[in-house]
């Protein structure tokens, strides 16, 4: 009887303790979340240029070590110097295309105030164009006809589109201003590369193990492979697309070349923006400079079929698609920053799963080699006792 009480005390006091260990656990767990949202709450503004930074850091790592040769071995410079010259890339054409957005809404302002609007008719070429020619037609002529009517007929519209307008220019604002101190970032990063890469790899060895090395180089060569292959791609196919409307002199050639670019970095097609100039080309010039520039604007818009296959992928033992379904994927679920992080993501998968696949070789070959040992023993029995 007494035993019995004593187990039940001893019993009891685990108990106890139990649940004091799973209360304190508990409480630790709770406050050491509560640190990491808060924490994510203060570094939230700060995630995203810092990708960035690192994104552009790593895509622009060779280009400052040979520009550092040039500057004597003082990389801070060469790092510095090549985001200034980023940043400069980037405001003066947003300077230039809001001037001139600016002065294009004054002008159109001034214009209507002072009664004195002109618009040509349309010609018939612009009625023979298929599927949208007629009402294309009628359109066009009641704005030539009656301007007031047509601006009471599509305020809606109007009012639509310029909203978008103003709601993309102040979007882009911010977008310019978050690449500004990316490149700042990325600036930091270059100055200190062989600390910050010696750093990750030593998080990534603790974190994923002995493969934790080989993933950073293998996610730094896969974002400057979707750099090259997607906006390298991006950038060729606007500046084909955009020689052919300057060549042929289309009014706001420059403003559709930067929409050709922003839609192929998006992986949209070009045909987009193509195809309504071309209908507009077509209206105003003769058939045959037409054609000409028809031809040459669809060869340029469907030129990244053949420039992905070649650019994308390169320097990576990873197959192009699996590249390109990450970039697109990312994008999709995570807008333009997802073109590199899904890519990372879906080249380490790749990576995991061939580690696995050989993995199970090696294991298939180690079980052989056993059994082979196990059925050669006997053999080596019966060989010994016909000696003997």
């Amino acid at each position: 009887m007494d035993n019995q009480q004593g187990n039940n005390r001893v019993g009891n006091q685990q108990s106890k303790i139990f649940v004091n260990n799973m209360m304190e656990s508990a409480i630790r767990i709770g406050l050491l979340f509560m640190l990491i949202v808060w924490t994510y709450d203060i570094i939230r503004p700060f995630v995203i240029p810092v990708l960035w930074g690192a994104i552009i850091a790593v895509a622009l790592m060779p280009l400052t070590q040979k520009l550092e040769k040039a500057f004597k071995g003082r990389r801070g410079i060469a790092a510095t110097a090549l985001a200034i010259i980023g940043i400069a890339l980037l405001v003066v054409p947003f300077v230039l295309v809001s001037g001139s957005i600016f002065d294009g809404v004054s002008r159109t302002i001034e214009v209507l105030q002072s009664g004195d609007v002109k618009i040509p008719g349309p010609t018939q070429k612009v009625a023979d164009i298929p599927v949208l020619g007629d009402k294309l037609y009628e359109i066009w002529a009641l704005f030539s006809t009656n301007l007031e009517k047509a601006v009471q007929h599509f305020l809606p519209e109007i009012k639509t589109a310029v909203g978008t307008i103003a709601s993309v220019i102040g979007s882009s604002l911010a977008t310019l201003m978050m690449f500004i101190i990316s490149l700042a970032i990325a600036a930091g990063f270059m100055s200190h590369a062989e600390k910050i890469s010696e750093a990750v790899s030593t998080v990534a060895v603790r974190v994923v193990g002995k493969n934790g090395e080989e993933w950073t180089t293998l996610t730094a060569a896969t974002i400057r492979s979707v750099l090259l292959g997607v906006v390298g791609v991006a950038f060729i196919q606007s500046m084909l697309i955009g020689s052919a409307m300057f060549v042929f002199d289309v009014p706001a050639a420059g403003l559709i070349t930067l929409g050709v670019l922003i839609l192929g970095i998006a992986q949209l097609p070009a045909l987009i923006v193509v195809l309504p100039v071309i209908f507009y080309v077509f209206s105003t010039q003769d058939t045959t400079p037409a054609t000409i520039f028809t031809i040459w604007v669809l060869l340029a818009g469907v030129s990244d079929n053949f420039l992905k296959p070649l650019l994308m992928g390169r320097g990576v033992d990873v197959p192009m698609p699996v590249i390109l379904i990450g970039a697109i994927g990312g994008m999709l679920s995570a807008g333009i920053i997802g073109l590199f992080l899904g890519a990372v993501v879906l080249a380490i998968w790749y990576e995991l799963f061939v580690v696995w696949l050989k993995a199970g070789k090696e294991q298939e070959a180690a079980q052989e080699l056993a059994i082979e040992c196990d059925t050669s023993e006997p053999n080596l029995e019966a060989v010994a006792n016909e000696v003997k």
